[in-house]
């Protein structure tokens, strides 16, 4: 049975079968064009992770930059202060997103379906993987992109803040699946970059060090920060209203097969 608050009794009643949503039956490359979207995301995190973790970048920044484990004299880093470094970064954040979500759906579409708690969480996560690498390819293109890049820096740079940011919502358009953003999905989705931004700002209070030069509060104070922060959530909010209303037209539109069992 199907329809929300319904539950099928098994075990004799000491077990229940989640209750599924009914949502259109996604087209046959749907799957295909996923496992790129998937693959180029984990391409671009573990690269990144590859050349932060092997010391690509020592020497090309300011070496007296602190990290979680407090200043690094003479830039003499270790791989641990490395990769907390590389994970405060909203860009790792929003392609790992991205990597695991959609391989989880393409795992467990089921997950994705439930009409339980467990389901509202993993549809608001899917909802972030598009509106977290919307931001991350927005913010990245028109308020921090400059200088040349060369090597695998140019190749990672290109991953992580052009080409994933384009792929991801792209795919999503041709291939949905639809039907899993609702109202609260878009309310639920504010809690992960939510969380990273309190992080983000309780981590350069105690090192002095902020991994964004507009959430610097030593530079631009705590009113400026904090409208940044309250304007990004506002966009997120009606990005993520704009994704409800093309999910639900797309889902109008696109002629399936027949209902997902």
């Amino acid at each position: 049975m199907r329809g929300a608050g319904r539950t099928e009794g098994v075990a004799c009643g000491l077990m229940t079968t989640p209750v599924l949503l009914d949502i259109p039956k996604p087209p046959s490359y749907a799957r295909m064009l996923l496992i790129l979207n998937a693959a180029l995301a984990w391409f671009a995190v573990l690269l990144s992770l590859t050349l932060n973790l092997s010391g690509y970048y020592v020497g090309t920044g300011d070496p007296s930059k602190p990290t979680l484990l407090g200043n690094v004299p003479g830039g003499v880093d270790t791989p641990l202060e490395r990769f907390f470094d590389w994970s405060t970064y909203f860009t790792q954040l929003s392609n790992l997103t991205v990597a695991v979500v959609i391989t989880v759906l393409l795992l467990r579409p089921d997950l994705f379906r439930r009409e339980d708690r467990v389901g509202a969480i993993w549809r608001a996560l899917r909802l972030d993987t598009l509106l977290m690498i919307i931001v991350t390819g927005v913010v990245f293109n028109v308020l921090l992109a400059g200088g040349e890049r060369q090597g695998w820096d140019f190749i990672s740079n290109m991953m992580l803040h052009i080409i994933v940011p384009i792929v991801t919502p792209l795919i999503w358009l041709i291939a949905g699946p639809r039907k899993l953003i609702y109202p609260m999905t878009v309310w639920l989705a504010l809690v992960l970059p939510l969380l990273w931004a309190v992080f983000a700002l309780v981590r350069g209070q105690v090192i002095g060090a902020y991994p964004y030069p507009f959430l610097d509060v030593s530079t631009n104070g705590w009113t400026s920060v904090l409208t940044f922060v309250l304007v990004i959530v506002i966009v997120a909010i009606v990005l993520g209203y704009v994704l409800l209303g093309v999910d639900r037209v797309m889902a109008r539109l696109t002629r399936y097969e027949d209902s997902a069992d």
